[in-house]
């Protein structure tokens, strides 16, 4: 079974706070979201493999430690999830970047492809899916999908906040993708929102309510 671990550093639960804030508005949702996903990057990154390698300081030779082996790849979920991105590529700048798009359709309720750009190496690396939020699942389960139809093998999903739902579902279509959140909340309502959650994400983000 998959790994979930929820978030429990002061900096990500205060700034998680304030986003939920219903008066805070896009420019400052925005940056925040970015900062919470520094901040989650940070932990998320915690068990990353190190390799020993040499070096030449100003003074001499020594060993120092460095990423080893798999290289790292940031893939947000359109559309909301691009508002995480810049404060992955704050820990990790050399990370490359694709984008999964999905819609829901209406009748069925189930996600949709419309668009999937991945790097071309992405199969050897350690990838990031991310989306602010994890509400039903259906979304983060089918973007998992895709990337492991196109060979990705090393996957960790992040997102800010989540439904036990959500979590329930991505376990268990995906038992061998671990599970990153900032803060897990009580359930979900009649029209699939969060609760308490923060409203959508996406037009948060990018001011379009």
């Amino acid at each position: 079974m998959s790994r979930v671990t929820v978030m429990d550093h002061p900096l990500i639960q205060h700034k998680i706070g304030i986003i939920r804030r219903k008066e805070v508005g896009s420019k400052d949702f925005r940056q925040m979201i970015s900062e919470i996903a520094m901040l989650m990057c940070y932990e998320a990154t915690r068990n990353l493999k190190l390799q020993d390698v040499e070096i030449e300081t100003p003074i001499c030779t020594t060993r120092v430690k460095e990423l080893r082996g798999k290289k790292l790849a940031v893939v947000p979920i359109l559309r909301a999830g691009l508002g995480m991105v810049d404060g992955m590529l704050q820990m990790i700048p050399a990370a490359k970047v694709g984008h999964i798009g999905l819609y829901r359709d209406p009748e069925t309720l189930e996600p949709v492809e419309y668009y999937c750009k991945l790097p071309a190496d992405s199969s050897e690396r350690e990838v990031f899916v991310v989306d602010p939020m994890l509400a039903t699942g259906g979304s983060a389960v089918e973007a998992i999908r895709m990337l492991k139809n196109k060979g990705v093998k090393n996957i960790r999903f992040m997102c800010i906040i989540a439904a036990p739902e959500g979590v329930k579902r991505m376990q268990e279509a995906h038992p061998d993708v671990d599970v990153y959140i900032g803060a897990l909340d009580e359930h979900l309502n009649d029209h699939g929102y969060i609760v308490p959650g923060l409203g959508d994400a996406g037009d948060r983000i990018f001011g379009t309510k």
